[in-house]
C-alpha cells in the first residue's frame, strides 16, 4: 500500500494538524480541519477502495462518532466534495454547521 507522497493531494499528506483518533494500514481518523468533526482517510490515494476497505473504513468512522457524539447523535457522509479524488468520510453531528460556521454571540 503506497501514499501519493508528493502531488500536492493534502489527504495524501496527512499533516497531523488537529487530533487524531485511530489509524491503522487501511486509514487514519482525524478531526476535519475544515469541519471539525471526525473524517476517516484511506491511506491511498484515490477515489474507491474496494468493498472490504470502505466497508472497514466507515465502520472504523462509525465506532469514533459514536465515542464522541453518542448512539445515533451523527451521520456518515461520505460525499466527496473539496477533495473528488481521495476517499475520505465525515461523521457529522446536526450541530456541526453551526458551530464551525455560526456566528459567535
Amino acid at each position: 500500500m503506497s501514499w501519493r507522497s508528493g502531488g500536492g493531494c493534502e489527504l495524501c499528506e496527512a499533516a497531523r494538524i488537529t487530533p487524531w483518533h485511530h489509524e491503522d494500514d487501511v486509514c487514519w481518523v482525524a478531526d476535519c480541519e475544515i469541519c471539525d468533526v471526525p473524517m476517516v482517510v484511506w491511506k491511498r490515494h484515490g477515489p474507491e477502495p474496494p468493498e472490504d476497505e470502505r466497508a472497514h473504513m466507515l465502520a472504523t468512522l462509525e465506532r469514533i462518532g459514536t465515542e464522541r457524539f453518542g448512539e445515533g447523535g451523527f451521520h456518515l457522509d461520505a460525499v466527496m466534495r473539496q477533495i473528488p479524488d481521495h476517499f475520505h468520510a465525515h461523521a457529522r453531528d446536526p450541530g456541526w454547521w453551526m458551530r464551525r460556521f455560526g456566528r459567535n454571540g
